[in-house]
């Protein structure tokens, strides 16, 4: 939630004045070298088209950059997501850690010394590289910048908030040698700044702040949403709350004490040296807010405060710590930018740290924003634009909406729809596979996915500055479902299943079952300014709100746990082997080939994966990455395939290869076409012990149609 003017007094420090004035000599040098140079996309800050340009920035003044990695393998990756995150698969539940993710999917040790030589070769030194291999960060002076980027940066003011600050005025360039591993830049401009997501009541009297709390207290929001049926308090877990301001630890003793709550003391991570504790600004609120929610909800749970600059590289460098320390399961971000004006080479960095922590099991709740479906309400693209909050968009992690909760006594009365909880359609992240169900639709990712109270009229008793507040937002949604995490994680310990990681696909699993109706509360009425709360999901609410103890029965009744390494169990592998989710997930296609068109018919079912049949030179490809148990005696793939051609002779002009991993295990090709399915079979014995990848390629050349259609994949071991 975001209460716009709290989060601007946690802007960083702004360009000095005399580099904002008119008549400052350009001594930049932008001469890149002669070398062939390959620009960065999304590496200018959308504020630049909009603002005024007030001159050169001074050659001398200090900037500080980080440069993100490319990760590897990014299809591997996505398979992997899919799978450890899908209850049945042999992956499901089995994380990686920090080491196994950066060696399996992260920047290598050479491309990071690549980023390092050139840097340094431009004059730059070298400050750090993120313990995951992620970000190499670099200072130097704004000359240096604009030669190692061929940019040119200049003073800006931005008319809408009345701020200056600085910027390159063009994408940024590297050699053409760096980008196969430079994912893009942050650094070069200082716009952009992360709000937070709190809300005060707008009454004819205002909420002031008072010496006795008003407002929900623990007993109240946790009786209403069954936390406290649930056995757990989050004892042995430890939730990072994502912070761009301090606390004070009176505060937050006086909350617990007011409530007789007891657990672990809070403790503050510094992110690029930041430390706001001793003298915390605006957005004291929001971190202390966040603090005694996840108190109130899971008091026994560690809680790692991480206070970051608040810029594009102290969010890039605050995700990439928490992922690479590993220290929590589960993380709670209440701070936030529109997507339309937040530079879209840094949201991709902070994404491809939310992958990591994906693949570690930690799961990350985010605040969807408090200005309804036009998120830059009080940003600079203004409120005419339907826009949704980040890091809520990003696909990784699970964007929390807000409502208005009724209680009575401590028991659940009624929800609404909140009128300016923050949801939409992202134009930056298309709509991942597991977003799926009634309600759900188009193309791009929509927020938020789930929800709890926020409206400051049925606010949060709030301790802060020394007094006691009423506060609303996602902001205090965001936390409640963090608390509740750590509650699920404890429970999931003690029953021996997997942590709940990834939280989304596994909560719109269960939002899609018969289990819906009792595992959460689906909020139906209410409006943001352009969509409403209806049965089912809706981009106001998402599936709604909690109901704890039932969703913690419907989460951990949603799989086994995975057999002991170097024991064979018999199963099938193969996740949705016949394709009738209608989505590629877990398999990994290319566009169009998951098909439920009559053309090709199924061979069971309605959809089926459909290689090929253009008549023109073309290459589909489906794959899908599975584990067979050290151990197995047997390991046998099926499937059902039909081939159609247009081709004549017995020449193979247009083939379909299987592969295993890279070993290329069988090939058909138009000589084969039937006019019915035939069953396959391939002895995959040989891969026990092994991860193996399962790939179908299939090609045409540049005429006469060729189709593989595909069905009914399993792959038994035993």
């Amino acid at each position: 939630m975001r209460p716009r003017s709290l989060a601007l007094a946690a802007a960083i420090a702004v360009l000095p004045l005399t580099a904002v004035s008119l008549g400052i000599p350009a001594a930049q040098a932008a001469s890149p070298s002669a070398a062939p140079r390959v620009a960065l996309p999304n590496t200018v800050n959308p504020a630049v088209a909009h603002s005024e340009k007030k001159g050169d920035v001074p050659s001398e003044q200090q900037m500080t950059v980080a440069v993100s990695l490319k990760l590897r393998d990014t299809e591997g990756l996505d398979r992997f997501l899919a799978a450890v995150a899908t209850p049945g698969t042999p992956e499901y539940g089995r994380f990686l850690t920090p080491e196994q993710f950066t060696e399996r999917f992260g920047p290598t040790r050479e491309a990071v010394q690549q980023v390092k030589d050139y840097l340094a070769g431009q004059g730059l030194t070298v400050t750090e590289v993120s313990a995951n291999r992620q970000v190499v960060s670099a200072r130097g002076n704004a000359a240096q910048i604009s030669q190692a980027f061929a940019t040119h940066e200049s003073a800006y003011v931005d008319p809408q908030l009345q701020r200056a600050f600085f910027a390159n005025d063009a994408a940024a360039s590297i050699p053409s040698d760096l980008a196969a591993v430079v994912q893009g830049v942050s650094g070069l401009d200082n716009h952009a700044v992360r709000k937070n997501r709190l809300a005060k009541p707008n009454s004819v009297t205002p909420h002031a702040a008072t010496a006795s709390p008003s407002g929900y207290g623990p007993s109240q929001y946790d009786g209403a949403y069954n936390l406290n049926k649930t056995g757990a308090d989050g004892t042995g877990t430890t939730v990072a709350l994502w912070e761009f301001d301090g606390y004070t630890s009176n505060d937050l003793t006086t909350y617990d004490s007011q409530y007789g709550l007891s657990g672990p003391a809070v403790s503050t991570v510094s992110v690029d040296g930041a430390n706001y504790d001793s003298a915390p600004g605006q957005g004291q609120g929001e971190v202390e807010l966040d603090s005694e929610i996840v108190r109130g909800v899971a008091p026994k749970a560690t809680q790692l405060v991480y206070e970051a600059p608040n810029s594009d590289q102290g969010e890039i460098d605050m995700a990439n710590k928490i992922v690479a320390d590993n220290r929590a399961s589960v993380i709670s971000i209440s701070w936030g930018s529109c997507e339309p004006d937040t530079t879209a080479a840094s949201m991709t960095a902070v994404d491809n740290a939310f992958k990591q922590a994906a693949a570690q099991g930690i799961s990350i709740f985010s605040a969807s924003g408090d200005d309804g479906s036009r998120d830059c309400t009080r940003s600079t693209s203004g409120s005419t634009v339907k826009a949704v909050d980040f890091p809520a968009s990003s696909p990784h992690q699970t964007g929390v909406g807000g409502t208005n909760l009724q209680v009575s006594g401590t028991s659940y009365s009624s929800e609404s729809a909140w009128s300016t909880a923050g949801g939409g359609v992202s134009t930056v992240f298309a709509k991942p596979s597991w977003q799926t169900g009634t309600g759900v639709s188009g193309t791009m990712r929509t927020v938020p996915d789930v929800s709890s109270n926020a409206d400051p009229a049925s606010g949060f008793a709030i301790y802060t500055a020394g007094a006691w507040n009423v506060y609303g937002g996602t902001s205090a949604a965001a936390p409640l479902w963090a608390g509740y995490a750590a509650q699920f994680n404890q429970k999931a310990k003690a029953a021996g299943k997997p942590v709940l990681g990834e939280a989304s696909p596994r909560l719109y699993s269960v939002a899609n079952s018969s289990s819906y109706g009792s595992a959460f509360h689906d909020v139906t009425t209410g409006a943001n300014q352009d969509y409403s709360a209806g049965t089912g999901y809706d981009q106001v609410t998402g599936w709604g709100s909690p109901v704890a103890d039932q969703l913690t029965t419907a989460l951990l009744g949603g799989g086994t746990t995975p057999p002991p390494p170097g024991g064979c169990t018999a199963a099938q592998l193969i996740g949705n082997g016949g394709f009738e989710t209608g989505t590629a997930a877990p398999w990994t296609a290319s566009s169009g080939v998951i098909d439920n068109s009559s053309s090709e018919p199924a061979h069971s079912g309605s959809w089926k994966a459909w290689l090929d049949g253009y008549g023109t030179a073309h290459t589909d490809t489906l794959s899908q990455t599975v584990s067979v148990p050290t151990g197995c005696k047997s390991a046998t793939l099926t499937f059902w395939l039909h081939i159609d051609t247009a081709e004549t002779g017995t020449t193979a002009y247009d083939k379909l290869t299987l592969q295993a991993n890279s070993t290329t295990v069988k090939t058909w090709s138009n000589v084969n076409a039937a006019s019915g399915y035939v069953q396959q079979t391939v002895d995959l014995t040989s891969f026990a012990g092994q991860t193996v990848t399962l790939k179908f390629t299939g090609t045409e050349d540049g005429s006469n149609q060729t189709s593989f259609v595909i069905d009914d994949v399993a792959l038994n071991v035993g």
